[in-house]
């Protein structure tokens, strides 16, 4: 463990970087994405992934096996809390009882916006049922608490809407979660490019989420790479702490009195 791992539930993680698996052109592309994106935790759609509910057809986990990689199973494709449920209980069935999942319920197929009512009703059920539950989520702080209080493992919210490459539209709603959230915050859909990376951790997050923001790219081998400087470089200036903002510099960066013409004998 490094001096400034991300922490999810109890687990220590090097990257700061989560990676989705869905919408590259086979999977060899898909495993060369991972590595140059340097993740260690992948998102799978139960519902789109083979991971061993389709004896005999190719298996994602062949190619990013569970000894190198923490599998997050995921409810992508599901509108319904009972859906969200079956699917994750299937998920775990299949990784042998990993506990770890993400949870996302959506509110209709145009936006895949989350369904928050349907949301907090599954985050209670699969609590309840020993799951670790991650949460795609809406940027609303007063929703974040309540899947907090309900006891998740980390919330997810939105940067704009999935798949739309928009980047950071509310960055304000972001910061009050991040301040008021004593679990991680990791934006989870809207990222588009690096820069919109490395926003999200200069503001505070613990960690980025994206799929198709690499998948999509030109080409998504180098994107994973400039995904993972970016997350890394904003995470660095995070920490350092950015100079304040101001309309004009009342004081040089350098001091005049040394300057020829700035006074001494």
């Amino acid at each position: 463990m490094n001096h400034d791992s991300l922490v999810i539930a109890g687990k220590a993680y090097g990257s700061r970087l989560l990676v989705g698996t869905g919408k590259y052109k086979d999977f060899a592309q898909t495993r060369a994405a991972i590595d140059a994106s340097g993740a260690e935790i992948i998102t799978v759609a139960i519902r789109r992934t083979n991971i061993g509910q389709e004896p005999g057809q190719p298996s994602l986990l062949e190619v990013l096996p569970p000894s190198q990689f923490t599998i997050l199973p995921n409810t992508a494709g599901c509108y319904t809390a009972d859906d969200a449920v079956r699917t994750l209980r299937l998920g775990r069935e299949l990784l042998d009882g990993h506990a770890l999942a993400k949870l996302e319920v959506l509110g209709d197929p145009q936006t895949l916006f989350p369904n928050m009512p349907e949301t907090l009703k599954a985050a209670a059920t699969l609590v309840k049922d020993g799951f670790q539950v991650m949460v795609y989520c809406s940027d609303d702080p007063i929703q974040a608490r309540m899947l907090e209080d309900i006891g998740v493992v980390a919330v997810m919210p939105l940067a704009s809407l999935i798949g739309s490459g928009m980047g950071i539209l509310n960055p304000w709603n972001l910061q009050l979660i991040i301040e008021q959230s004593k679990i991680p915050v990791l934006v989870d859909a809207g990222v588009g490019t690096a820069s919109d990376a490395a926003i999200a951790m200069e503001l505070g997050c613990d960690g980025v989420l994206m799929n198709t923001a690499i998948a999509g790219a030109q080409d998504p081998v180098m994107m994973a790479g400039a995904m993972r400087k970016a997350v890394e470089a904003g995470r660095e200036a995070y920490r350092a702490g950015r100079m304040p903002k101001k309309y004009y510099a009342a004081t040089p960066s350098s001091p005049g009195g040394g300057l020829i013409g700035h006074g001494g004998t």
